[in-house]
């Protein structure tokens, strides 16, 4: 074990000539390579700040301005103003300076002025250009002379090489929309679900919130805009995630799937090896902020700050709210296999363990035949269950001893690891089943074989095949799934496996091996892991889940349609619904914010006055498909409309929300307000972005394809659908509902979708073939 490693660097014993000092040189020198490695890291960090503090300049331009004003001080031409001279009357008094030094120390002085000040002003204006989104509301396929000119500015004051945060500095705030604005919007997406009293009703309740009390309101979020990075983000991470007491498994916590159709080896510690490496291998990209900011058309930069968050981070419960604990560096990971806990150092003389080395160590624990301590198996299920009883728990059984000693490695790992002793994935067999119970493992497994509360839990099945779970607080999907992609690739085009399948590469036979974690969990605390794992599986076994690829069309005869296939895929969904349940219903569908500051998402209600009148249309046998073609434009083009305010700080429902908790923090009541936001989202809706990653080539390894990911339903009598559009002709879906609900059915719904999907497209007259 390295902790024994480390503990006897250096033995002593007392003899009547004295203390006689034996060292270790081999445990020495770990300590050494350790520390070096943590200074090591310490100045990248320190030098990767000073980089990106600087951005769009470059260090080097420093010394660019330097010269230039020592030049011209020695050609006598005065750029300074008489700056230069008035620095050198100030300067102390030094016998070590002569004249001609001072003036130096003046000109290097004056020269670190104008620098930082012309990086502020680069800065200020690359904010001011990336503000401007009129780019976005125009037509597809056609760029206005001003969007050209715009983007022109942007590609040359965005400096060379960015790194992952170089840009946060240049990101606009989130703007804060007018209340004028903000209410007629969520009137006008209210007006479908609402007959004429109800409807009146509303618009008299909005209009009595907007004389009396909104403006009010409206002033501190103003306030807070301009003082703090993002008006929404803190207090959407902690009132609508912290704060929940209810269980984040299924509840919240969203998962991601391996690849559909390819397993590239059915060795389980030789995937496991493989996998955990390259997602190192992005932690250590990470931390060194190699990654280049994700861009949209590859010079808007987006915002990276949920990416510091994504490793050695684990989520820690409170009794009236949760906290989120992020730890700068870790060196192992905490693996759980057959109700034991386990912990593996991922470095070893102050280098990264290489696919072949944590494959053996992963083997090691599939050998392991150690029964689990008392209590140790279902432990985690204290994670799945109420964040209340999570919180007591901990404070009364895990604050001393073994139990926080452990916890403490589990709260502090890279990542925590489950090496499941069942298989999931596609069966050719029996496809759909398959997919089903492959999402639901993901989505809660056994409600006790997943940490719930680290960043994220990476899964690997029997036969190979991989899977993630992460928690919601401080992520959304898209910055996972990043990383989840970038593994991916990495593990089957760069590492590879042998003929074999094990994972490529030699082993260090000196490794130290897994560690057995210890805990004490007394009868008591057993109690409370057994409470929590009912109500866990209460909600596990009521979650009714469907999962499969259509591949009917995709994207790209969605394009000769000329429709935004996002827009084709929402109208489809709300076609779907109403066939489903024969009514209309508020639809959440996740856009993101991330061209601003701490930007995450905000919310487009795509159930519209256009959506609904298409649906009618579909519905009623007597319209004509040209008739219904023009209702699908109009919808489309709404949709599209909304989107695009989402997207670029003028959405409806994080104004509200924002509004609502200022209300809260004055102590006021808004019928309009509390109405508005206790309105369920009975259909809730999220595209996952998919090849993101430049190492996927899909033209020419079609097989390759993730099945992307899913959530859980909202609601009881909801559907939770995540929808992703992958290469040109399939598109995969992962729908959510609950068995308790006689509304819903997520096999009927997905009928539904198809049919819909394949009825709009009818409207083209355009073969799927």
């Amino acid at each position: 074990m390295a902790e024994a490693h480390q503990a006897v660097a250096f033995q002593f014993t007392i003899t009547p000539d004295g203390i006689d000092l034996r060292l270790s040189h081999e445990a020495l020198k770990q300590i050494y390579l350790s520390g070096l490695r943590s200074w090591k890291k310490k100045l990248a960090r320190l030098r990767n700040s000073f980089i990106t503090g600087v951005y769009p300049a470059s260090p080097y331009s420093w010394l660019f301005v330097v010269i230039a004003i020592l030049g011209t001080m020695y050609a006598r031409v005065g750029p300074s103003m008489g700056m230069i001279g008035k620095i050198k009357e100030n300067l102390p008094a030094s016998e070590y300076l002569s004249h001609q030094g001072q003036s130096i120390v003046s000109a290097l002085l004056f020269s670190t002025g104008l620098w930082f000040a012309l990086i502020m002003t680069m800065r200020y204006i690359l904010k001011q250009l990336l503000s401007y989104h009129g780019w976005m509301y125009e037509q597809h396929g056609k760029m206005s002379a001003t969007t050209k000119l715009w983007l022109t500015l942007v590609k040359i004051f965005s400096g060379r090489t960015p790194m992952l945060y170089s840009f946060q500095a240049s990101l606009p705030h989130l703007p804060v929309p007018t209340i004028k604005d903000t209410i007629q919007r969520y009137l006008e997406s209210a007006k479908p679900l609402m007959d004429d009293e109800e409807f009146k009703r509303m618009a008299a309740l909005a209009k009595d919130f907007e004389i009396k009390m909104a403006l009010k309101l409206q002033w501190y979020l103003k306030l807070k805009s301009w003082w703090a990075s993002n008006y929404v983000s803190d207090w959407w991470e902690e009132y609508i995630y912290l704060r929940g007491r209810g269980l984040i498994m299924v509840n919240s916590n969203h998962y991601a799937m391996d690849f559909l159709y390819v397993t590239p080896t059915r060795i389980q510690a030789a995937r496991a090896g493989n996998t955990a490496h390259a997602i190192l291998l992005y932690r250590r990209k990470l931390s060194r902020e190699e990654l280049k900011p994700l861009m949209i058309q590859d010079c808007l930069p987006m915002c990276s700050a949920q990416c510091e968050r994504m490793f050695n981070t684990a989520r820690i419960p409170g009794i009236e709210t949760d906290t989120i604990q992020h730890y700068s560096d870790s060196k192992h990971i905490v693996v759980y296999h057959k109700g034991r806990f386990f912990k593996v150092w991922v470095y070893h003389g102050g280098r990264l363990l290489n696919p072949r080395e944590l494959e053996l160590q992963f083997q090691h624990i599939l050998n392991d035949t150690s029964s689990p301590q008392p209590g140790e198996e279902k432990l985690s299920a204290l994670t799945a269950g109420e964040r209340t009883t999570w919180a007591k728990a901990r404070k009364a059984y895990f604050r001393s001893g073994k139990n926080m000693q452990s916890l403490d490695l589990v709260e502090r790992a890279a990542f925590f690891v489950t090496l499941e002793d069942s298989e999931q994935g596609l069966q050719i067999d029996d496809p759909v089943n398959s997919l089903d119970a492959y999402s639901k493992s993901l989505l809660h497994g056994k409600c006790y074989d997943r940490w719930f509360d680290k960043s994220f839990s990476f899964v690997v099945f029997q036969n190979g095949k991989v899977g993630l779970n992460a928690e919601h607080s401080w992520d959304d999907a898209p910055i996972v799934g990043h990383m989840w992609e970038w593994m991916l690739a990495t593990d089957c085009f760069q590492l590879g496996y042998n003929d074999e399948g094990h994972c490529k590469g030699k082993a260090d036979s000196t490794l130290p091996l897994p560690q057995r974690m210890q805990w004490d969990i007394s009868n008591e605390c057993q109690w409370v892991i057994e409470t929590s794992l009912n109500v866990a599986q209460l909600l596990a076994n009521n979650v009714d889940f469907h999962a499969f690829p259509f591949k009917e069309f995709g994207k790209g005869l969605i394009k000769k349609c000329k429709s935004s296939p996002d827009a084709f895929i929402q109208i489809a969904l709300q076609l779907a619904h109403y066939r489903d349940k024969g009514k209309f219903c508020l639809t959440y569908e996740a856009s993101m914010t991330r061209l601003f500051r701490e930007g995450r998402t905000q919310t487009v209600c795509s159930c519209t006055v256009e959506s609904y009148d298409f649906v009618k249309s579909m519905m009623d046998k007597s319209a004509t498909n040209e008739e219904r073609l023009r209702l699908f434009r109009y919808a489309a083009d709404k949709h599209q409309m909304f989107y695009r305010n989402a997207m670029t700080g003028a959405g409806i429902d994080r104004h509200l929300f924002c509004l609502y908790v200022v209300s809260k923090y004055l102590g006021l009541d808004s019928p309009f307000l509390k109405q508005v936001l206790s309105e369920p989202w009975r259909l809730s809706t999220s595209q996952t972005p998919i090849q993101q990653v430049e190492l996927f080539d899909l033209v020419n390894h079609p097989e390759y394809v993730s099945c992307g990911g899913g959530f859980g339903p909202v609601a009881d009598d909801s559907y939770g659908v995540s929808y992703i559009i992958v290469g040109e002709n399939l598109i995969n879906y992962h729908i959510s509902s609950k068995f308790s609900s006689s509304e819903t059915d997520s096999h009927r719904f997905g009928k539904h979708i198809r049919g819909a999907l394949l009825d709009i497209l009818a409207l083209f007259n355009l073969n799927t073939k």
